[in-house]
């Protein structure tokens, strides 16, 4: 019985070790991440105050460091190399992440960096939609509930922005449409992403650089192809290298979107996809702060009120999931102590954040 208990305990505290480890990861890297791309899309470069206008460019470059990384990686492991899935379900994953980043990179020229990292915060509503769809999952009612006040919370803060704060590109209200547009379709795509990788974890035996190196390959070939139809390749390599403080920023930008990937898909191989948009709430709120101070954005006060919904909200949600998912008291204790070391020890315990 003793040696139960001490095995229930160390699985415990393993998990809580990983958890610590997927959280800092991801906050650490998306956060620097954030700031970064916001700099490079926002921020004139040089005496004649040129912006990049390449987001194509910015895409090719983070998948072209990651999957040389994860390539490295497979080899020095000399883990298998030869794609476990069928090639075309990575394409997917690929081009739904190349889209989405794109769609996050120029909605940054109409938009703030606050009001698109708040949008984010509505991940959780594709997620679970696409959920339903691909994985036949099941949510609560207030699970729908929260999802509206997120939704609700976001509106407020897009409808009402503070009149000081402009894009560099903004030529008024119809602008502000396109990002907003823009912002939707990252959303669609990027919960698509997560819970497609997380349906590819779940159905193959996949090693988490395997996965991140085929759908970055293809995503570097998609992204390549792209800027060589559009004539925008030479552009964006002259720019850069007229402009050395750019090319070190996009440089730093492909490093920790590089260590980012890797920390993504850890955590929804490990916790599942719904955790992994939990996580990425706090990102966001902690990102808006660093945002608003670093680039001085100005918010209105029913652009607080829309942030207060929708963290609170998010929040709550978090609360409702850790009570309903507290194990309920028996009348033999030490039998579902027993229980619940074994069903820990056979791996059937479940995914954390997962309804």
């Amino acid at each position: 019985m003793a040696e139960t208990l001490i095995t229930a305990i160390g699985v415990k505290d393993s998990r809580v070790l990983k958890m610590i480890f997927a959280v800092s990861g991801i906050m650490t890297t998306l956060v620097i991440y954030g700031i970064l791309q916001e700099k490079i899309m926002r921020v004139p470069y040089g005496a004649d105050n040129e912006y990049f206008k390449y987001s194509l460019f910015l895409v090719f470059c983070n998948r072209l460091m990651t999957s040389a990384v994860s390539a490295g990686t497979l080899i020095a492991s000399r883990k298998a190399i030869d794609p476990v899935a069928p090639v075309y379900k990575y394409c997917l994953v690929s081009m739904s992440n190349i889209l989405t980043t794109t769609c996050q990179y120029e909605a940054l020229k109409y938009v703030s960096f606050p009001v698109q990292t708040l949008a984010k915060c509505a991940k959780m509503i594709p997620v679970m939609i696409w959920g339903t769809l691909i994985m036949q999952k099941r949510y609560k009612g207030y699970d729908y509930f929260l999802a509206l006040l997120v939704t609700l919370g976001c509106s407020i803060f897009i409808l009402f922005p503070s009149g000081a704060d402009l894009s560099p590109y903004s030529k008024g209200r119809e602008n502000t449409v396109w990002g907003v547009s823009l912002m939707v379709g990252y959303l669609g795509f990027d919960g698509f992403t997560s819970t497609f990788q997380d349906k590819l974890f779940k159905g193959y035996d996949m090693e988490i650089h395997n996965q991140i190196f085929y759908t970055t390959l293809c995503s570097c070939v998609l992204s390549l192809s792209g800027l060589i139809l559009e004539g925008h390749l030479f552009l964006a390599i002259d720019f850069v290298y007229h402009h050395l403080d750019c090319f070190f920023d996009v440089a730093l930008l492909s490093t920790v979107a590089t260590t980012s990937q890797f920390f993504i898909s850890y955590t929804i191989r490990t916790f599942g996809a719904l955790t992994f948009a939990t996580i990425m709430t706090t990102r966001q709120l902690v990102s808006i702060v660093l945002s608003c101070v670093w680039f001085r954005h100005p918010l209105s006060w029913e652009q607080c009120i829309g942030s207060i919904i929708v963290f609170g909200a998010l929040y709550t949600r978090s609360f409702f999931k850790k009570v309903s998912e507290k194990p309920r008291p028996s009348e033999h204790p030490m039998e579902n102590m027993h229980n619940g070391a074994s069903s820990l020890m056979k791996g059937s315990s479940p995914r954390g954040g997962e309804p």
